[in-house]
C-alpha cells in the first residue's frame, strides 16, 4: 500500500534540514535580494563594456552563476547574503549542475515555480538546494 505524504511543517523538513539558522532552506526574501545583487553587477559590467546591451547583461549574469557556484559555493549575491548552493546528496556540485541551474534560472519561470520545500524547478532539475550558512 503506498504511503500517504504528510504535510511538512516548514520548508526543508522533508529533506531533513533544520527549520531555521545554518543549513536551513534560504527563504524567498534572501533569494530575490541575491538575484537583484547579481543582476545589478551584471548591468554595471554591461554598461561599462557593452553600453548596456540586454543580451550582454544576461550573458554576464549567467557566466557569473556558472563560474561562482562550483568554485565558491554560490554567486556573489548568494555569498553576500549568507547562502550557499549545495548538491542535495552532499558533495561538490560539479560543473553540469550550475550550467543546468543557470539556464533554467535565466528563463525565469522555472525559478519562480517552487515545491513545498521552496526549491525552484531550476534547483530540482540540477539536484541542488540553496541553504543558509
Amino acid at each position: 500500500m503506498p504511503e500517504i505524504p504528510v504535510e511538512s511543517r516548514y520548508p526543508g523538513e522533508r529533506l531533513d534540514l533544520p527549520d531555521a539558522g545554518i543549513g536551513s532552506i534560504a527563504r524567498a526574501g534572501r533569494r530575490f535580494a541575491a538575484v537583484a545583487i547579481d543582476w545589478a553587477c551584471a548591468v554595471v559590467i554591461s554598461i561599462a563594456f557593452f553600453q548596456y546591451d540586454p543580451w550582454a547583461t544576461t550573458i554576464v549574469f549567467a557566466i557569473a552563476q556558472i563560474v561562482f557556484i562550483p568554485t565558491v559555493g554560490g554567486s556573489p549575491g548568494h555569498r553576500i547574503l549568507g547562502m550557499r548552493v549545495v548538491r542535495l546528496g552532499g558533495g561538490w556540485v560539479g560543473l553540469w549542475r550550475p550550467v543546468v541551474r543557470t539556464l533554467l534560472l535565466v528563463l525565469v519561470i522555472p525559478a519562480v515555480i517552487w515545491d513545498a520545500d521552496q526549491r525552484g524547478l531550476h534547483d530540482k532539475a540540477a539536484g541542488t538546494v540553496l541553504l543558509r550558512f
